[in-house]
């Protein structure tokens, strides 16, 4: 099935609706790609009293490879994990479980650098399982409700990811693409690549059109 534009975008922004799920045209046209030097992974450890949003499923793939990633873990997260378990359940939903109000208990540090557990032992094929799909497709939101809606949520902390994108012209529907055909499968992202940079150059067009007036 081929998308299709639709209208009625969060503050003013335009949505591409495909299939069944309808995405904001700002994660075509954001120029977007993390600078853990600068922001240390800084979503990793956003303060408040829940950790990543999960999926039902995604609570067994946790418990699978806590025995693995436990060896990476501070001794503080450890206890925290051994007293309130790895997954929160609430009114909200699923989360993983929150350090002292600040970090994902899965954080484990590099040089000062917050780091996923999870991945780390994925890139060490210790684990088949990378982590969250809430983790690796952020900055962009899945909303669930008629429609599955994806949105790109801009925090404060991201700008050097968006100075860095500018300066390198990495776009975010392109920095994330691993994470989109994860979720999503090849043949939704190679629909999504040919309406995003459709996007990109109408509204190059239209700046154009602009320019000339």
């Amino acid at each position: 099935m081929a998308p299709v534009w639709v209208s009625g975008g969060k503050e003013g922004t335009s949505v591409i609706s495909m299939q069944e799920t309808t995405i904001d045209s700002s994660i075509a046209t954001t120029r977007f790609a993390c600078d853990l030097a600068q922001c240390k992974g800084a979503c990793c450890t956003m303060p408040g009293p829940k950790g990543a949003p999960l999926l039902p499923e995604e609570v067994e793939e946790i418990n699978k490879a806590l025995p693995v990633v436990r060896t990476y873990l501070s001794q503080d997260h450890l206890r925290c994990i051994d007293e309130h378990g790895p997954v929160l359940s609430s009114i909200g939903g699923l989360t993983t479980t929150c350090y002292n109000f600040h970090a994902c208990v899965f954080v484990t540090y590099e040089e000062g650098i917050a780091k996923c557990a999870f991945e780390k032992a994925y890139f060490k094929k210790e684990l088949s399982w990378r982590k969250p799909f809430s983790c690796h497709l952020f900055p962009i939101r899945i909303d669930q409700g008629l429609r599955t809606h994806l949105r790109y949520e801009s925090i404060p902390e991201c700008q050097p990811a968006l100075n860095r994108g500018r300066r390198d012209n990495v776009f975010l529907s392109d920095f994330l693409k691993d994470a989109l055909t994860r979720v999503f499968g090849q043949l939704w992202c190679q629909d999504f690549d040919a309406e995003c940079s459709d996007e990109r150059q109408r509204l190059t067009n239209e700046r154009s059109q602009y320019t000339l007036r």
